[in-house]
């Protein structure tokens, strides 16, 4: 520990000395009235990019690239440096003859990491590189902090978060993640602009916490003196929209649990959810597949993916099968016989399954129990877990084949719940009954539990159509379509504890 302490020390007083010199040659520059500071615009005609996949065109062609300095080589008087633009590095080449002395003079004196634009002409270099021999080279911001040493990179993970701007600039396949991650969202969008969803926007900040089964951030307004809620889901108010003559709706927006944080849980993340009118769960596990199977096959070109070592296929077609059978084929104990509470809470102390507490010592929790236990991690390939109990969704309709059981569906993949879906519950009374359980629970000490909503059940007395209503965790699908282990590795700014 003293050791890693000393390298450290050593360290921050190299980036220190480091930071003098390029403040220094900063001073120099202002003194001499070439402040690159004060440069308001610069005229790029091409990107890297641009320019290395369409050689033929460019070749010989004049063109002006901007970009960060990552790589310099200084050979007396012609250099090779490298600049990274948005989409790719590209190499420029750089000699005294065609700057003249001066400027080629404050060339060299450019640090990596500083921002410069090149005016030249595209060539290729004896070994055949993609290069821009340099006519001009302006200095357009002067980096007064070091890149991370080049050898070595930017690898631990919690200063990679904290300084996600450095992470993307020195290890390009983060970037590429980001890049995925727009693409996957945009065809999210795009599949459901096509089915006739019209996306909208609801409130963030809300009266009362619901939508959900968590604990929310609380807050306050101080013009109407009151608490707010950062919302916890969106479902509510879109289906407010349902009752209000949208048939088909949806949002992707942040969400905000004050939970605990993971590899799975950040406190604030993006979800999907859609209702369309005169759907059921049936339909919501159609358009799930199609959202899955689809981003994969056009953002990757595949529907087979390999996530953590798992090879899986997204393709339609995905394993349905009811929470109660889930149990059975995989511990042989069928709730189907099993028909009080009494007997559900006997065989759960039989197995050593914790209850959380005494109010939820009903044969629906379970239930839950038992899949959470011995079934969720057993699920790899695509699969629709059906037919929750009534106590774990008070926002689902009952199933008429079973009034303990609701129309509900998760779906898992890789041992892990990527989507919610429910035929909705439009019953006001029904809907009613079921919140002040919620409000029970909540009083008894659950602060997951929801609120009453009288609102909403003013809206469902209005009168809600048959609904099928989805959720999706945006950033879940996204660890899963790049083959990230944690979900910080996709959020660009995950929550961080500050180091003071």
């Amino acid at each position: 520990m003293q050791e890693n302490n000393n390298n450290n020390q050593t360290e921050e007083l190299d980036i220190n000395h480091l930071m003098q010199i390029r403040r220094e040659k900063l001073q120099e520059l202002q003194e001499q009235g070439k402040d690159p500071f004060e440069i308001t615009k610069f005229n790029r005609t091409n990107t890297a990019g641009e320019i290395k996949s369409n050689y033929e065109k460019f070749e010989q062609k004049d063109v002006t690239v901007c970009g960060r300095i990552m790589a310099k080589r200084i050979m007396g008087k012609a250099s090779f440096c490298t600049i990274q633009d948005c989409d790719e590095k590209i190499q420029s080449y750089v000699s005294i003859n065609d700057l003249g002395e001066e400027s080629y003079k404050a060339f060299k004196t450019f640090d990596i990491g500083d921002i410069i634009g090149i005016t030249g002409f595209v060539f290729k270099t004896r070994t055949e590189e993609i290069s821009v021999h340099a006519k001009e080279v302006t200095l357009l911001s002067k980096s007064l902090r070091p890149l991370p040493e080049k050898f070595h990179g930017l690898k631990d993970p919690d200063l990679r978060y904290r300084q996600r701007y450095t992470d993307l600039i020195v290890n390009p396949e983060v970037k590429q993640t980001f890049l995925l991650r727009s693409k996957i969202i945009s065809n999210i969008r795009k599949i459901l602009d096509e089915k006739g969803y019209l996306e909208v926007e609801t409130p963030i900040l809300n009266t009362i916490s619901g939508g959900a089964t968590a604990r929310p951030f609380i807050t306050h307004h101080n013009s109407l003196n009151i608490e707010m809620y950062l919302r916890i889901a969106l479902e509510l108010n879109l289906k407010r929209l349902i009752v209000g003559g949208f048939d088909r709706v949806y949002e992707l927006g942040r969400v905000f649990r004050n939970e605990g944080m993971d590899i799975r849980h950040n406190p604030e993340f993006t979800m999907l959810e859609l209702y369309a009118a005169y759907q059921d769960y049936h339909d919501m596990m159609d358009i799930t597949e199609e959202i899955f199977s689809r981003t994969a096959q056009e953002v990757l070109g595949t529907t087979k993916i390999t996530y953590q070592g798992q090879e899986i296929d997204l393709k339609p077609g995905w394993k349905r099968i009811s929470m109660i059978d889930s149990i059975k084929e995989v511990t042989g104990i069928d709730f189907n016989e099993i028909n009080t509470d009494e007997e559900a809470v006997k065989l759960a102390k039989e197995r050593n399954l914790e209850i959380p507490d005494k109010t939820k010592e009903t044969r629906g929790d379970v239930i839950s129990i038992f899949f959470d236990e011995y079934v969720e991690k057993t699920l790899i390939q695509p699969t629709f877990i059906y037919d929750y109990p009534v106590e774990i969704s008070p926002l689902a309709k009952k199933s008429p084949k079973d009034k303990r059981l609701t129309e509900r569906f998760e779906a898992f993949i890789g041992g892990r719940e990527y989507g919610n879906a429910f035929s909705e519950l439009n019953d006001p009374i029904d809907q009613y009954e079921r919140f002040k359980k919620q409000v029970e629970a909540r009083e008894a000490g659950d602060e997951e539990a929801g609120m009453m909503d009288e609102d909403y059940i003013q809206a469902l007395e209005i009168g809600l159509p048959p609904t099928g209503g989805l959720g999706i965790g945006i950033d879940r699908l996204i660890m899963l379509l790049t083959d990230a282990a944690s979900i910080r590795d996709v959020l660009l700014f995950p929550t961080m504890k500050p180091l003071n």
